[in-house]
Formats: C-alpha cells, structure tokens, sequence
C-alpha cells in the first residue's frame, strides 16, 4: 500500500524528540568514524559519510583484511546490524542506553566478528565533546522518532538524487555528514574557490579545506539546533557571491539567514505542500541558478 505524504514527510518537533536527537547523532559518530579508518579516501571526503538505505542508514561495504563489512542502522526493526562478505552477521538493538554502554557494544560485536578495529573516541563537531567511552549523559531513544527522522530522510534523498539527475558538472553522492546530523548534496563548478578561512569547531582546518577547495553550490536537510530549533532545508554557495542573499528564490516562506549565511526553507513549509516533492525541488533549483548565475559559473556546460 502506498503511503500517504503525511506518512512520507511526518512531523519532527525538535523539543518533542532532542534527547533522541543527540544520542542518535553521538551512535551515528560512532560507526561513522569507522568509515574514517577504514574506508578509502575520496575527495571532499565523501568517503566518510553514511548512505539512506531502505531502512534506515548504512556504511555500505568497507573493506578489511580479505573481506568487506557493513554497519546499517535499522530504524524499522530498531537493530543495528553488521554483516560480512563471507556470511556472518551479528546484532544489537537500538533502544535507550547511554553512549558508553552503545560504545562498549559495538566494539564487542565486531569484535566478535574477528574485525579489529580502533577509532578516534572524541566526537566531531560538537562543543566541549564528551568521549565516547565516557558519555553516561546521552541515553534516549524513542523508536517512534527515529524512524520519523529516517522517513524524512528516505524522501529528501529521493528528492535530492533526482535534483542532481540533470547536473552534468561535477557532484557528490547524496550522503549522511554524522558530524553535523544532516544530509546534503553538491555541485561543484569546476573552478578552485579561495583558501577556506577554516576555524569549525571540531574540525581541523585541512580537512575543512580539502572540503572547501573548490566552488561549490550546496544544499541539504537537518533535524535543527539551537539557531533556528526544527527542522529544515539549507543552501548555500561558497564562495558566496554577491547578491546571493536578497536573490528570488522559492517557494514562499524561503528565507535568507543572516545568522548562518545561507537560504533556509522550514521542513513544515514542504511537508505542508500539496506537493512536497515539487515544492523541495523549486528551492533546490531557484537557490543553486541564484548562487551559479551570480557566481558566472558556466552553466550552459554544466547542465543537461
């Protein structure tokens, strides 16, 4: 049965579910680091980020020693699930427990599977970041909102792989950034952009840089934070050119954000839609020919 667009775009109060929020986002750093270690470099460090799959989040196959192995979130069942290129496979589940205890049970499941693997314990981007292994304070998950949050995610990254289909420049994957709990896609015009100032908190400067080296037009959805609390679409260009912030981007209700430098679209205007599809789409192509336009990107190249 086909679901409803309710079903498909669902409610996300950030205040009804931010405990969730943070010890979902510290589990996702977690296995995310893995893919840090292990997996092979790409540029712009697309290598690192997690993937939407049909249930929830997945590492795709890393490799190790002669085998390859996935870490998936599944937020249907509520399990986290390891499986190998040869056939074993392990689990745990994915209920209330601190990040120590979640931590201490995912080095023990690989473990088990005879994976031997060693990960920066500190988590990325957060402020005054407590270690994994000692992180008694983030304990909650409601099953009910992760799986909200993955069907966001489930439909924004439709809509986004189908935003880029027509992109013949240059583009990342549609990927899972664990450090900032958000889900986002890039074009690129080709051009190297000037030296990124760096200064993120919790992130070095190089890999802020190697992220940044060239031009780049990019958008994407979070679950929302102290600065703007509920969730959201962004875009932005960097370099930002001028006149970017007062172009005419839609749909309606599409802000610039003086505060965070880039286009804001509230999650509720495009889950309110008659047609969230159409009404995401529109914001991702008016923001990104605003920023390409403005910035003499060679857009007659670029695109299909």
């Amino acid at each position: 049965m086909n679901e409803t667009p309710a079903q498909q775009w669902p409610e996300l109060p950030l205040d009804e579910w931010q405990e969730t929020l943070q010890t979902l986002h510290l589990w996702t750093q977690i296995v995310g680091k893995v893919k840090v270690r292990y997996a092979a470099p790409q540029n712009h460090w697309w290598h690192v980020t997690l993937l939407v799959s049909s249930r929830g989040l997945t590492t795709g196959p890393i490799p190790y020693e002669k085998i390859t192995f996935q870490v998936d979130f599944d937020f249907i069942d509520h399990e986290l699930v390891i499986t190998t290129s040869d056939g074993r496979d392990a689990r745990l589940a994915l209920e209330s427990k601190s990040v120590a205890v979640f931590y201490q049970e995912f080095l023990a499941l690989v473990e088990g599977l005879e994976i031997d693997i060693s990960i920066n314990p500190i988590p990325s981007e957060l402020p005054d970041p407590i270690p994994f292994p000692d992180d008694t304070i983030h304990a909650s998950y409601d099953p009910e909102y992760a799986y909200r949050c993955f069907l966001i995610l489930s439909s924004t990254d439709c809509v986004f792989r189908a935003f880029q289909a027509d992109y013949l420049g240059k583009r990342s994957p549609v990927g899972f950034f664990w450090g900032a709990f958000d889900l986002a896609v890039t074009r690129f015009s080709g051009r190297l952009a000037p030296q990124h100032p760096g200064g993120v908190p919790g992130l070095p400067d190089h890999v802020v840089r190697e992220a940044y080296s060239h031009e780049v037009s990019s958008a994407g959805w979070w679950p929302g934070d102290a600065r703007f609390p509920e969730p959201a679409y962004f875009s932005y260009t960097y370099p930002e050119p001028q006149g970017f912030s007062s172009a005419a981007i839609e749909p309606a209700g599409a802000f610039y954000s003086d505060t965070l430098y880039e286009w804001v679209l509230p999650y509720s205007v495009v889950r309110q839609s008659a047609d969230p599809e159409g009404t995401l789409l529109a914001f991702l192509r008016t923001t990104y020919a605003a920023g390409a336009t403005l910035g003499n990107w060679d857009r007659e190249a670029l695109e299909r």
